[in-house]
């Protein structure tokens, strides 16, 4: 994994700063795990706009990522590292002993032609997936789940890892990347090891095209624009805000706090904050 900077050919080169990834295997997508994968512009099943400032962006197509990790104790070996446009990290192909193929998040130091499996036994190295209880106190994991049985949903992006810190009768606590302490339950599994791509942070676009070829479109300041669509609209010249901050539609931003105590309150040992 390296970092790529540009000859200032242009203002958008001057600034770009992309990641050379060398660990990524030069094949074409497995088909039988490809899925279309249809846009909807940050609108809901109502056709209504809950995510502001989304639309266009490349055709892309789903990878059907295994989450669960299902297939205890049958042996497999990495086909394949590979790209997926629909995340931060990269993804790996793992051709199993029955046949089967299915795509798992790629950790640091998981390469083509390595053994990997799912199971209370499996060795403790990267890319294999067990039981929180059966982990050892000190390791570093990855797509946790939360729910026994329902699939990792906890610390899936690029270069993040959560460390498993105790272990307390039925429940475990783990430090995840916001350093928020939490426990979670000992029959749920996770993945062993650091997920890879970890300059994806480092990287810079450069230039406003490519975020739109990434599906984001511009933002406008409300100062910008007029009283009728922002309360921080209007004015003589450029005028501060006269209240406190609000969004479009006049709720209170910026520090004002929206989370409401849920029952998954208690298994934070300290918050992030």
């Amino acid at each position: 994994m390296a970092l790529k900077t540009y000859k200032p050919t242009s203002p958008g080169r001057r600034g770009k700063v992309s990641v050379v990834a060398e660990e990524l295997s030069k094949v074409a997508p497995e088909k039988s795990l490809l899925l279309p994968l249809k846009k909807h512009a940050g609108r809901n099943n109502s056709g209504n706009v809950t995510v502001r400032h989304r639309g266009g962006g490349s055709r892309r197509k789903l990878r059907v990522i295994d989450f669960k990790r299902n297939k205890p104790d049958v042996p497999g070996k990495v086909a394949s590292i590979e790209y997926d446009p629909n995340r931060t990290a990269n993804i790996a192909l793992v051709s199993y002993l029955d046949g089967d193929k299915r795509y798992i998040l790629a950790p640091i130091g998981l390469q083509v032609g390595d053994p990997i499996m799912a199971g209370r036994e499996a060795p403790i190295k990267p890319g294999n997936a067990l039981p929180l209880t059966a982990i050892p106190v000190g390791t570093q994991v990855h797509n946790i789940e939360m729910v026994p049985g329902k699939g990792g949903q906890v610390v899936r992006g690029a270069g993040t890892s959560a460390q498993l810190m105790s272990k307390e009768g039925k429940y475990v606590l783990l430090r995840l990347p916001s350093e928020e302490l939490r426990r979670f339950h000992c029959e749920c599994w996770a993945t062993v090891g650091q997920l890879g791509n970890v300059d994806h942070k480092n990287e810079k676009l450069g230039k406003a095209g490519a975020s739109r070829w990434r599906g984001r479109r511009p933002v406008v300041r409300g100062s910008a624009m007029t009283p009728r669509d922002h309360p921080h609209g209007g004015g003589e010249g450029r005028a501060p805000r006269g209240m406190p901050p609000k969004t479009p539609w006049g709720k209170p931003a910026l520090g004002f706090k929206t989370r409401k105590r849920t029952v998954a309150d208690r298994f934070i040992v300290r918050r992030r904050k």
